[in-house]
């Protein structure tokens, strides 16, 4: 929250300078894989991805999340489109890219590129400290360029298709994290 508590007013330059040069160091030690470093961006790490209503949350959590996406995707990068501050987070608009040689959850590999417009919030808390990053991001645009290399009429590709559908299926059936499903609405001033 800035500096005077409203949320009609946004931190002072400095501040957000400091929390544009957090958000940019995140992103840049996440195409590393430095963990150690991308980790030291939050006193807790916490992540929200939204579009499969799941929360990583804590130093192993989000470790194990790293491995897993970097395991689907081994050379995952990200193309900067917008960077946008408010009064308690860094919004970054960008395009997610990768190629998928590995497991994505129960979806096999299909050996296909992606690139995906996507949105992250970084909140911070009153004190400065990154709170959570919270991505948001349409499953069926990745899900499609997945598949979209596959040979329909391929045995080998049938197969792989068969298990991602299968996969899919197996992930859509998941119970939402209760902490993304329990929100308030905020109170707003009547005029």
């Amino acid at each position: 929250m800035s500096e005077t508590g409203s949320r009609f007013v946004l931190p002072s330059e400095e501040v957000l300078r400091a929390r544009e040069k957090l958000v940019l160091d995140h992103f840049h030690d996440e195409v590393a894989h430095d963990w150690d470093a991308t980790l030291s961006t939050f006193p807790h790490p916490h992540y929200e991805l939204i579009p499969l209503m799941k929360v990583h949350d804590g130093d192993s959590a989000v470790r194990d999340y790293y491995r897993d996406t970097r395991v689907a995707f081994p050379d995952q990068d990200h193309e900067i489109i917008a960077f946008r501050h408010s009064v308690d987070a860094v919004i970054v608009e960008f395009w997610l890219l990768g190629t998928h040689l590995g497991p994505l959850g129960k979806i096999p590999p299909t050996g296909s590129k992606h690139r995906t417009r996507m949105n992250a919030y970084f909140v911070f808390d009153e004190e400065e400290n990154l709170v959570a990053e919270r991505i948001y991001f349409d499953q069926l645009t990745i899900l499609k360029q997945l598949i979209a290399v596959l040979d329909k009429k391929n045995p080998r590709d049938l197969l792989t298709l068969g298990r991602a559908v299968l996969g899919l299926l197996a992930m859509a059936g998941e119970e939402p994290d209760a902490r993304l499903m329990e929100t308030t609405e905020p109170e707003f001033l009547r005029s």
